[in-house]
């Protein structure tokens, strides 16, 4: 049987693509560390009453940082966009090598473009999901982290189906975990994946800037 690490054309431009996605990641955190450290986000205002640029704040350097903040939010939803369509075009390529249905598992592939350990030549057992995340609001550390609406969410952090118990474990690890990376495997439709989010304040309330509800 032909795993997802085999050698394919499909499969080179996935990994390519995760490598892009981390590398925009990378800057866009970056680009926050310069407004937290100014002590802003992206709306607030670089000017007092009188209309001068605030002494307490370095102007260029904010300026700067916000608007290449949003061209590298533009392109993390495209390289998404593409990273979805390749393990598309992936699974349907190892459907017509290994000869599975349509019911086959889709292949999950994390953040650093590694497969899932194997055991006994099969995968391990479907994970269940917990909870689903409900609406995402544009330019929050959950849209920065490609998370959509009606993702199902079977890993957040160290929270699974198995040890969940409620809602308040999930607030409480992102509470502690601001300015923190925070694994968290989805399942969007046949597709499942990793991605990154990292809790921070924004310009509205909440560190995510999405809703998150248990099933």
């Amino acid at each position: 049987m032909v795993g997802y690490n085999a050698d394919g054309p499909a499969r080179d431009r996935v990994m390519r693509l995760m490598d892009d996605k981390e590398r925009i990641e990378r800057e866009i955190a970056e680009c926050n560390a310069v407004l937290e450290t100014n002590n802003v986000g992206m709306s607030e205002p670089l000017v007092d009453g009188q209309g001068f640029p605030r002494a307490d704040v370095d102007v260029y350097r904010v300026r700067q940082a916000r608007h290449r903040i949003i061209c590298l939010q533009n392109d993390h939803k495209e390289i998404m966009r593409k990273i979805e369509s390749g393990l598309a075009e992936v699974h349907s390529h190892l459907i017509g090598v290994n000869g599975e249905g349509p019911s086959a598992p889709p292949p999950v592939v994390n953040g650093n473009g590694h497969a899932p350990s194997m055991s006994n030549g099969h995968r391990h057992e479907v994970e269940r999901p917990f909870a689903t995340v409900g609406m995402v609001h544009d330019g929050s550390p959950a849209d920065i982290a490609g998370l959509k609406t009606d993702d199902e969410i079977l890993q957040f952090g160290s929270i699974n189906h198995a040890n969940f118990a409620d809602m308040n474990q999930v607030n409480e690890l992102v509470s502690h975990s601001i300015g923190q990376r925070i694994n968290v495997k989805i399942r969007r439709q046949e597709h499942v994946m990793n991605v990154t989010v990292i809790p921070r304040p924004w310009q509205q309330p909440g560190l995510l800037g999405c809703q998150i509800r248990r099933l």
